[in-house]
């Protein structure tokens, strides 16, 4: 063990370990979820990419020393690329509006950097969590641009995986575009439509929020970091904030910019409320498609039956033979998640006093575990549902020769008299459409046939 202190007094660190006194007390009180910080491999990450930019801005305004910068910028790089996740301890839900956080991130690049320059860790006279690490910064700048930096970049992986799940609906589009079946609405026979514009349809909702989410970006640029404790910029030295702003920039790839006000940016939770409901927008789209699946696909007998989606395991530990929708129900459990998570959002964000919000922790949390679990879901429903997907071409083909709903369809060529008749015997006599128009002598068998095999004109073009 080794002896650290603090303004409480004498703490012991194990020898080994890249965090400090601040990282352990708040170990001690702390042990909420059993899910600590470095879990979130993105926060991590971005809160390095946030340190590194700080030493940087230090140098080149003249207030760090240079061995001490290199020290620090080489122990930040290490850390970005995840070789210390595991000495990132804290609980994920703290007290402290994440100053545990940004100790902890604190106390393992400076303990890095000393043995980076030949020295042991905790001695701080040399490289120190706060005076070096933490130079011209605060919690309350740091915390928040880190989630924003860690934000895009889990942002920026869910589009991909949504992207992936279009394409899997897109090709079964194209796979089905032909495939001819009844519409409903209110869950009662409508008019005709193809199986492809279904999934098409599939395609373009998961490509809106694909689009919503990207709007998100330019949002989430837009950083208080050089605002310090409350936005006045105290202890932040001349040039600083351009400068920090600039690095952070150059290392991330990303536009940042300063805040326009600082001490509204600091205390506004504003954007993450913005991402948090838009994540509750993918969630809800996709739960309805995921409701939609498990109808469509109802049965095998008495159900819908008009599509298969494909066998992943046993559905029962007593019903032999019985098979159910176990993919798209998880994308449903994901989304009554990520509903609730949007929740815990809008009260952190309300919940925020004065010059402060305090609960950007569980804030955080809960954007990074709606984003990793509908990222997961995505890839999920497309790999081991949608692509396996096959269709029941004859009884859709069936459905819509019974449907009543097709008089609809019929009706410019037969007129609305004469369609409505045929609605009418169709249901008193228990008749199909298609025998009560040749009893009737409406139309011949040849001609009925052309009707439902001219897809277009019945069901209209697919629209990708």
């Amino acid at each position: 063990m080794r002896l650290e202190h603090d303004l409480l007094g004498n703490f012991e660190v194990p020898s080994d370990a890249y965090w400090g006194v601040h990282t352990g007390r708040a170990v001690q009180n702390f042990p909420i979820t059993g899910v600590p910080i470095g879990h979130y491999r993105s926060l991590i990450q971005a809160l390095a990419l946030v340190k590194s930019a700080a030493a940087d801005a230090n140098f080149s305004v003249g207030e760090l020393d240079k061995d001490v910068h290199d020290a620090i910028v080489q122990a930040c790089a290490e850390v970005a690329e995840g070789k210390f996740d595991s000495q990132f301890v804290v609980d994920a839900i703290q007290g402290g509006a994440g100053t545990s956080t940004n100790m902890n991130a604190n106390e393992v690049i400076a303990n890095r950097a000393l043995e980076i320059s030949g020295r042991a860790k905790g001695d701080y006279e040399h490289i120190h969590p706060l005076n070096h690490v933490n130079m011209s910064q605060s919690t309350n700048d740091v915390y928040p641009t880190a989630i924003k930096v860690a934000l895009i970049l889990e942002l920026r992986e869910l589009v991909k995986a949504m992207d992936h799940l279009r394409n899997s609906f897109a090709s079964k589009a194209t796979e089905f575009r032909d495939v001819i079946k009844m519409g409903r609405t209110q869950l009662q026979d409508a008019v005709p439509m193809t199986l492809g514009q279904e999934f098409a349809t599939f395609a373009r909702m998961v490509m809106e929020d694909e689009q919503r989410l990207r709007e998100l970006v330019p949002l989430l640029c837009e950083i208080n970091l050089g605002g310090t404790a409350i936005g006045t910029q105290l202890n932040a030295p001349i040039g600083y904030v351009a400068s920090v702003t600039k690095r952070l920039g150059e290392l991330t790839g990303i536009d940042f910019v300063s805040a326009a006000d600082m001490i509204e940016a600091t205390q506004d939770a504003g954007v993450f409320v913005m991402v948090s409901g838009v994540l509750k927008r993918v969630a809800v789209k996709l739960s309805k498609t995921s409701n939609d699946l498990r109808l469509l696909s109802s049965g095998p007998r008495a159900g819908f039956g008009e599509i298969n989606l494909p066998a992943m395991q046993a559905g029962s530990s007593i019903m032999p033979g019985k098979v159910n929708p176990v993919i798209p129900e998880v994308v449903n459990q994901v989304a009554f998640a990520v509903i609730g998570y949007d929740m815990t959002v809008t009260m952190a964000a309300e919940g925020g006093q004065l010059q402060l919000n305090a609960f950007e922790p569980i804030i955080t949390r809960a954007l990074m575990m709606g984003i990793t679990q509908l990222r997961q879901a995505c890839y999920t429903l497309a790999d081991r549902c949608v692509d396996g997907i096959t269709a029941n071409r004859e009884k859709l083909r069936e459905s819509v020769e019974n449907s009543i709903g097709l008089v609809t369809a019929l009706s410019p060529m037969l007129g609305y008299e004469n369609a409505t008749e045929v609605a009418k015997r169709a249901l008193l006599e228990d008749k199909t459409v298609r025998e009560v128009v040749l009893e009737l002598g409406l139309m011949t068998a040849e001609e009925f046939s052309q009707v439902l095999g001219d897809v277009d004109r019945l069901a209209g073009p697919l629209q990708m």
